[in-house]
């Protein structure tokens, strides 16, 4: 039995059942880890104490105990989630080497699931970046073709499970960073409601839009992390308690899948379309009621979500400032020399135009012409989209609108990265919480430097969205596309010695 070709569930059932060792398990995935990172740079630190997490498991067994649903499962981290005992660096010089005197929230609960913390993954800096070529470490590879991006920020998470270096992991979803990669990578990625999951340790980037939420190969795996991340959390003010979460009843009859017009118009690649449209004919085949929806307020999404989230951003980021911990410069000649020496050589160009942004937004005589009004234009994205809740129960449409594109291709190109998340935004606007299911796949033309030779076969990802605290609906409907397209679950990204022969 080769763990390494083993769902979560079926990871957690065997080792509970003593048909494999954590330890064999780990080992197993930490001999792939060891092959194909060094081609991927999906892993910025691998756990050092993962073996004896595995061996505790396995004693806890031995004992007759139950270590958890997670019994034995190795998850990577991102890498702007903090760990005891291992770095958090966010992908930045300015935390180089810095490490977290305490765990995370879903940390602890990975920990208490009986899951083993396989080490921390690669991201674009401060998750700001949609392709995962913003680390200060190098870019991020798709094992689906390393000469492609594999999404961003949570493109290291994604490629590490896309690659099988873990059967699970976790990413942070701001504006897409969750479902883009997984979209680019043939995952499930869930961004959850605002509130469901705590981020009390997650590194802040745009408070009122992060969330932590799952990467994985099946729905069922997501739907069992998922569950172990959930919860109310007394260190997270935004964390929802019970009896603020709605108990979601079955849909009532065939699903109502709103197909949501804005993100089928133009800007849409037509090898996205032709994947997406297929899917949504196959749920109608299958008796669901496809209703036609119109979010007028979604082609604002984009402008409104980096008008917040680099203004967040700037108050966020003020508190790397070389004085207080992490990364200070040297020689500085006085306190404002040290700020500006610090963050100019610590922060990343990315990051620095994000910052410059923010603080531009909220500046006097600019706040109420940008950040305000981008407060006012939020709220009706959230009324449109409960709106269309009324006549369905999921809104549906492509998660991105073109396929995975080389690496290098956008980098000097910041409007054409931005617009990568256009469909994405929308949910994390509206609080709402949205799953990314594997389509399809299609040709994506020019992989190589000089845009000639081999035309690839890339994933392509479907986006759903539910009302608030309806995450199982998410659930039901991966599902169901899963049992629509079954061959979809049986491809896995080739090794990537097979792709560079």
């Amino acid at each position: 039995m080769d763990p390494c070709s083993l769902t979560a569930v079926q990871i957690a059932r065997a080792v509970k059942a003593r048909e494999l060792t954590a330890v064999a398990v780990w080992e197993a995935f930490e001999a792939r880890i060891r092959r194909f990172n060094p081609t991927l740079n999906a892993f910025l630190h691998v756990n050092p104490q993962a073996a004896a997490e595995a061996a505790a498991i396995d004693a806890r067994v031995a004992a007759g105990e139950d270590p958890g649903p997670l019994a034995g499962v190795p998850v990577a981290v991102k890498d702007n989630i903090v760990t005891c005992g291992m770095p958090t660096t966010c992908a930045s010089r300015i935390l180089e080497g810095w490490v977290s005197p305490y765990d995370a929230t879903v940390v602890k609960n990975l920990r208490a699931a009986g899951a083993v913390i396989a080490g921390k993954t690669n991201l674009d800096e401060f998750a700001m970046g949609g392709s995962n070529e913003n680390s200060a470490f190098g870019p991020v590879r798709n094992p689906w073709d390393p000469r492609a991006v594999p999404g961003g920020s949570s493109g290291g998470s994604a490629a590490a499970v896309a690659a099988r270096l873990v059967p699970l992991a976790l990413g942070s979803d701001t504006g897409g960073s969750v479902r883009q990669p997984a979209s680019f990578c043939h995952l499930h990625g869930l961004k959850p409601t605002y509130g469901r999951v705590s981020r009390h340790g997650l590194v802040a980037f745009a408070s009122s839009l992060d969330q932590i939420g799952p990467l994985t190969r099946t729905a069922d795996d997501a739907a069992l992390l998922h569950g172990v991340l959930a919860g109310h959390d007394p260190h997270d003010a935004t964390s929802l308690r019970p009896d603020q979460l709605p108990s979601p009843p079955a849909p009532d009859g065939p699903l109502r899948v709103g197909v949501v017009r804005e993100f089928l118009a133009e800007g849409l690649d037509p090898g996205v379309r032709e994947v997406v449209e297929a899917a949504l004919a196959k749920w109608k085949a299958a008796g669901a009621t496809l209703v036609d929806v119109s979010l007028p307020s979604a082609g604002f999404g984009i402008a409104i979500y980096y008008l917040l989230a680099t203004s967040e951003a700037s108050s966020n980021l003020s508190r790397y400032d070389g004085v207080r911990y992490a990364f200070r410069a040297a020689d500085a000649r006085n306190l404002e020399d040290l700020y500006s020496r610090t963050r100019g050589q610590g922060f990343g160009a990315e990051v620095k135009r994000r910052i410059l942004l923010g603080t531009y937004a909220l500046s006097a005589g600019w706040y109420d012409a940008y950040y305000r009004k981008a407060q006012q234009v939020r709220t009706l994205i959230r009324r449109e989209v409960a709106a269309a809740f009324e006549t369905c129960d999921v809104l549906a449409g492509p998660t991105v609108p073109t396929p995975p594109f080389a690496l290098g291709a956008l980098i000097d190109d910041p409007l054409s990265m931005y617009l990568s998340d256009m469909y994405a935004v929308v949910a994390n606007l509206a609080g709402v919480p949205a799953l990314s299911v594997p389509a399809g796949f299609t040709r994506a033309e020019g992989m190589t430097a000089d845009g000639v030779g081999a035309i690839p076969t890339l994933p392509v990802g479907l986006q759903v969205m539910a009302r608030p605290g309806h995450e199982e609906t998410l659930f039901a409907f991966a599902r169901g596309q899963e049992a629509l397209a079954p061959e979809l679950g049986g491809r896995v990204a080739p090794d990537p010695e097979e792709v560079s022969r």
